[in-house]
């Protein structure tokens, strides 16, 4: 019996969901820091914005609409391209990330 429970815990330990990678992780990880710069202070041309302090709803308001192709206008065409990378969770992270960098 004892033996049944421990292989029981580590069957439900092997389908648990995927550890989300923190926002900063992330940030480095998607791509966004060829773009938004190293700390997202200063991005790689002055047409892509500056996102360290954005609002977090707005942020991740942004990145969801460009995924969805709801928004397509100003640079969103060069973020559409690398937006499958990113999760819906991980845009979530993403933005409050980007809205904690001082």
């Amino acid at each position: 019996m004892k033996y049944g429970l421990i292989l029981a815990a580590a069957a439900a330990v092997s389908f648990a969901a995927p550890v989300l990678a923190d926002g900063k992780t992330l940030y480095l990880e998607k791509t966004c820091v060829a773009c938004h710069g190293k700390d997202a202070k200063k991005p790689l041309t002055p047409e892509y914005p500056r996102l360290a302090g954005q609002n977090a709803k707005y942020a991740e308001r942004q990145m969801l609409d460009i995924k969805s192709g709801a928004r397509a206008n100003g640079n969103a065409a060069a973020m559409k391209g690398v937006m499958h990378l990113v999760s819906d969770e991980e845009i979530k992270e993403l933005a409050k990330y980007l809205s904690e960098i001082k």
